[in-house]
């Protein structure tokens, strides 16, 4: 064997492999990379779209926080205002009403004492007539010396 044509042998079967290669192999694989290149790239650009997707659902959700928490504060004044107004308008009723109540015991007190006046006076008469019959030693007709009973009564008074 001649080493030269080994040589131009193996020579024609390397350009022989090389031109299958480019011709059936190189273009699949290159097709592959670049379907697998862009795959990766959409995945980086799906990835940065939902990274700043985040940002923004993050964003809004802080403004919602924010709001809920000023939306409670308000809440909380109101209330606060309106259980103030409710404890002053209980302390006006209190106080309304502890008027009535006091008015009412004067009222009362004012009645009891013109009562008592007038059961003293009525006593007062039935002593006087006591008395008078006493003294005069003779009965005193009450209905005949109403005026005189008066008169003793309104002294008794004055006193």
């Amino acid at each position: 064997m001649n080493i030269n044509s080994t040589l131009i042998g193996q020579t024609l079967s390397f350009f022989l492999f090389v031109w299958f290669c480019k011709k059936f192999v190189w273009p699949p694989m290159v097709n592959a990379m670049a379907e697998r290149q862009k795959q990766i790239a959409d995945g980086l650009a799906a990835a940065e779209k939902g990274q700043q997707a985040q940002e923004v659902a993050e964003k809004e959700a802080a403004e919602l926080v924010s709001n809920a928490k000023t939306q409670a504060a308000e809440i909380i004044a109101s209330a606060e205002k309106r259980g103030n107004a409710v404890v002053e308008e209980a302390k006006e009723s209190a106080t309304s009403e502890k008027e009535r109540i006091v008015a009412s015991a004067q009222a009362e007190v004012e009645q009891g004492v013109h009562t008592a006046r007038e059961e003293l006076r009525g006593q007062v008469s039935s002593i006087a007539v006591a008395a008078a019959s006493k003294i005069a030693a003779k009965e005193i007709d009450e209905t005949a010396h109403a005026a005189l009973i008066e008169d003793l009564v309104s002294q008794l008074k004055a006193s």
